[in-house]
């Protein structure tokens, strides 16, 4: 018994530090973009200020957080934790399929 309590402690504990390390590349990924973008907003009117490019940077990259938040945040986490967990049950014999 105690070595199913430890699997499921390990398995949770992998899960939480999993979870962790997700959400500390996206907060580490929105803190760069909120410092690197106005950066170049300065350089971009100090050089240039006739052509602006800065906001192609702004766009990509604000593209990409939107979609690491997706990834982290996810619509359907809930649906796709529930899944998982039915098909692990379905693995042991816990659950009868249909």
């Amino acid at each position: 018994m105690e070595t199913i309590g430890y699997t499921k402690e390990t398995r949770a504990y992998k899960k939480a530090a999993r979870r962790v390390k997700d959400l500390k590349g996206f907060y580490g990924n929105l803190t760069s973009y909120c410092l690197v973008i106005p950066f170049l907003l300065a350089l971009n009117l100090l050089t240039s200020p006739g052509h602006l490019w800065f906001y192609w940077p702004m766009l990509g990259w604000g593209i990409g957080i939107v979609a690491h938040a997706v990834s982290v945040f996810g619509i359907g986490k809930e649906w796709e934790e529930k899944k998982i967990k039915e098909l692990m049950d379905q693995e042991t014999g816990n659950i009868k399929t249909l």
